[in-house]
Parts: structure tokens; C-alpha cells; sequence
């Protein structure tokens, strides 16, 4: 959907019949289908990519770099990186996002709050020197 297809790899898979109580934490791209009643976490998250099948169902957070949504999550979204609404996604929680695709259908029941990419901060200037300010004496 974003177009970068060395991101979007999945590595695991959470299957349809699979339901987990607890927290889950993974590296790389994961697809779910099933159920989790718990947060969702890529390690680090600068760098998960999350697939939400259309059967998934998330009751918990949802942090990673990449999101892509088609099912159901009942807790807040952190997608650092880019986030995806397909037509079947209900949200029932705040969304935080740096790029946002949202299709027809899709349903957010939250705030959209929009976090901009991470600039450079300009610091402290060093003094420059003219040739005329550097004395140089040779002994």
C-alpha cells in the first residue's frame, strides 16, 4: 500500500483460531487474523510492520513503524511510521500517526492526532573565524 516492499516482509503469523491473553512483542512484520486481549508491540518500533487481517480483533494498544489495518482494534493506535485504514477497519480508540491512508468504510471512533517527521533541531551556532581573528605565532 505504501509501496516499500522491503518493509512490508512478514515474519510471523497470528493465525484465525489463535486467541492470546497478554501482551505480545515482535521484531520484523507480522500478520495477525486472530484475537489478542493485549497490547501489541513491535521491538523496537521504529522498524515493525503489522498486517490486522480482517478477522483480527486487537483489545489493547497498538504500537509499530507500519500499520495496516482490516480489522478491529479497541485501544489506541501509535504507527510511527505510515498507517493504513482499509474499508473493513473499526477503531475504537485515538490514533497517532506520521502518514495516514484511510479508505472509504473504515470506522475511527477517537481523535486523530498527527505527529509531523522528526526534524533537525537547529543547535547552538559555533563562532566562525576570519582569517584577520587567527594569530598564529611560530616559535
Amino acid at each position: 500500500m505504501f509501496g516499500d516492499k522491503r518493509q512490508n516482509a512478514i515474519d510471523s503469523i497470528i493465525g484465525s483460531d489463535c486467541h492470546i491473553a497478554g501482551n505480545v512483542t515482535f521484531r520484523g512484520g507480522l500478520r495477525v487474523d486472530g484475537h489478542i486481549c493485549g497490547n501489541l508491540q513491535a521491538e523496537p518500533e521504529e522498524s515493525g510492520y503489522l498486517m490486522l487481517g480482517p478477522g483480527a480483533r486487537v483489545e489493547g494498544g497498538v504500537r509499530a513503524a507500519v500499520i495496516i489495518v482490516a480489522g478491529v482494534v479497541e485501544g489506541n493506535l501509535h504507527a510511527s511510521d505510515k498507517l493504513a485504514l482499509q474499508p473493513q477497519a473499526r477503531i475504537m480508540g485515538d490514533i497517532h500517526y506520521r502518514a495516514l491512508a484511510m479508505q472509504a468504510g473504515a470506522v475511527v471512533s477517537g481523535k486523530l492526532c498527527h505527529h509531523p517527521a522528526v526534524e533537525a533541531i537547529p543547535g547552538p551556532v559555533a563562532p566562525t573565524m576570519s582569517g584577520q581573528d587567527l594569530v598564529l605565532k611560530l616559535a
